[in-house]
């Protein structure tokens, strides 16, 4: 008698490990599909050693926000490595809205001559 019981009890556990595991991602897609509005931009400082040399671009950043608005972390998708360490302090100094949850957004920050 122990064993049948023994098996539902793996079976339900499972079948609410899924439905965590599926409502997890949800929400995670859910939050990346409207972007929150910076509220505060510090901008980015054109490094002298990059303007000298004629390099220019942008810089792709991914960045986690907290609900607070803050930036939590920041990862970088693209860009030369010359502008990158610019870009990834001056985002890290951005504020952003509130929102109910943590939000990943992708910023691109432009470096001109």
């Amino acid at each position: 008698m122990k064993i049948p019981l023994m098996r539902q009890g793996i079976v339900i556990g499972l079948l609410i490990a899924a439905t965590l595991v599926f409502s997890t991602q949800t929400k995670a897609q859910e939050s990346s599909d409207a972007p929150r509005k910076a509220v505060a931009q510090t901008p980015a400082v054109y490094p002298t050693l990059a303007r000298s040399m004629n390099i220019h671009g942008t810089v792709k950043l991914q960045v986690q926000v907290a609900p607070n608005g803050t930036v939590k972390k920041i990862d970088v998708m693209g860009g030369h490595p010359l502008l990158t360490q610019s870009a990834v302090t001056a985002v890290g100094h951005w504020k952003f809205e509130a929102a109910p949850h943590e939000t990943k957004e992708l910023i691109e920050v432009k470096f001109e001559p």
